[in-house]
């Protein structure tokens, strides 16, 4: 593809996601405009208006050595590498995103960032890719181990949301990991835009780098398709048993595509099935090195799960890359590759209906 028309898909990214949410009006500023230096910078909550429609933070965003613990409420997040990031997940048992997404927090690969840990196992394949506007990463995960429920097809989760406070509440996102950051791994950059898709036992994360332009930023880690999953806002060729970080080319962002020459918009429905014209197009990647899981995660490895196991209730970890919605979203299929779909399939008529007002 020519960079005059990724340009062009960009600039229509932009201007639909633009167009969507307006601010709670008893916490008017926006999740992406709250910035705050690591760790000194931080408050212990950065969504604590009681006032507002969505209620207050569930968590906190002050997290050390002593919040550092399978209980943790840390909502504090960090993307750093293949052997060091977290995923945004329940803090109670076999639950659904859809019921929870506004207090998920955050279940990370390494200790020292104030959060739990994901057990032992339950990582079952992870691509890392490096690109030159984000960092993407995507994969497979018994996800009963990270309390959630096993038949969930799950959802997005995101600094935006309708009310523009975010998904969860409050939730900060960190990382060492850009060239900005100048290699020092001591050092956090606040990451504004990010989205990270949990689901399906699958999951796909994308964290926009904080230095380059706020297009780029919102194309790429855009959150208007969130009944869509991994396999559209995603692409990856992630694989079940491997762990691998890789150079990529840039993605199309999600409802983007071209025919005949022309540059097309497809828009996500409010509620009728989600069936995309077109299929999602994979990037190219390439020096890709893998690894051993027992020798990327080694600081979990004496974590044990404490929620509801696979077996336990009634589902295994499926990893097949295929997935899909019964929840009213389409079916986002894709062999090969992680798919976490869109609004939860077991949540109540409430929490359905919440999951596709907030989730935006």
């Amino acid at each position: 593809m020519s960079r005059s028309t990724l340009s062009v898909l960009l600039a229509i990214a932009v201007t639909s996601q633009l167009a969507l949410a307006q601010p709670d009006p008893a916490d008017p500023t926006p999740l992406v405009d709250k910035t705050y230096a690591y760790p000194s910078g931080i408050p212990y909550q950065v969504d604590y208006n009681t006032a507002a429609i969505r209620g207050p933070q569930t968590g906190y965003n002050i997290c050390n050595s002593t919040t550092q613990n399978q209980n943790s409420l840390c909502q504090t997040s960090m993307v750093n590498h293949i052997d060091d990031f977290c995923l945004w997940a329940p803090p109670i048992p076999n639950s659904t995103i859809g019921d929870t997404e506004q207090e998920e927090v955050a279940w990370c690969t390494k200790p020292g960032h104030g959060t739990r840990l994901i057990p032992n196992g339950a990582l079952q394949g992870v691509q890392y890719l490096v690109t030159s506007e984000y960092i993407q990463i995507a994969g497979f995960i018994d996800q009963t181990q990270i309390n959630m429920n096993a038949q969930d097809y799950g959802g997005e989760l995101d600094p935006h949301g309708a009310d523009l406070r975010g998904n969860p509440l409050g939730g900060l996102m960190y990382s060492n990991a850009f060239p900005s950051n100048g290699g020092n791994n001591d050092s956090y950059q606040q990451v504004i835009d990010w989205t990270n898709f949990m689901g399906g036992d699958a999951f796909c994360i994308t964290i926009c780098d904080p230095a380059s332009s706020s297009a780029n930023q919102s194309a790429y880690c855009q959150n208007i398709y969130d009944r869509m999953g991994c396999s559209y806002n995603m692409p990856n060729n992630a694989q079940n048993g491997t762990f691998e970080v890789c150079d990529s080319d840039l993605k199309i962002p999600a409802g983007l595509y071209v025919t005949g020459g022309v540059t097309m918009t497809y828009s996500q429905p409010d509620s009728a099935a989600v069936d995309p014209p077109y299929t999602a197009f994979t990037p190219a990647s390439s020096n890709c090195v893998t690894y051993a899981s027992s020798a990327l995660y080694t600081g979990i490895a004496t974590v044990t799960p404490t929620g509801v196991s696979a077996s336990a209730s009634g589902g295994t970890a499926k990893a097949t890359g295929t997935g899909s919605n019964s929840a009213g979203a389409a079916a986002a299929t894709q062999t090969g590759g992680a798919v976490a779909l869109g609004v939860s399939t077991l949540a109540g008529v409430t929490g359905t209906l919440f999951a596709m007002i907030f989730l935006s």
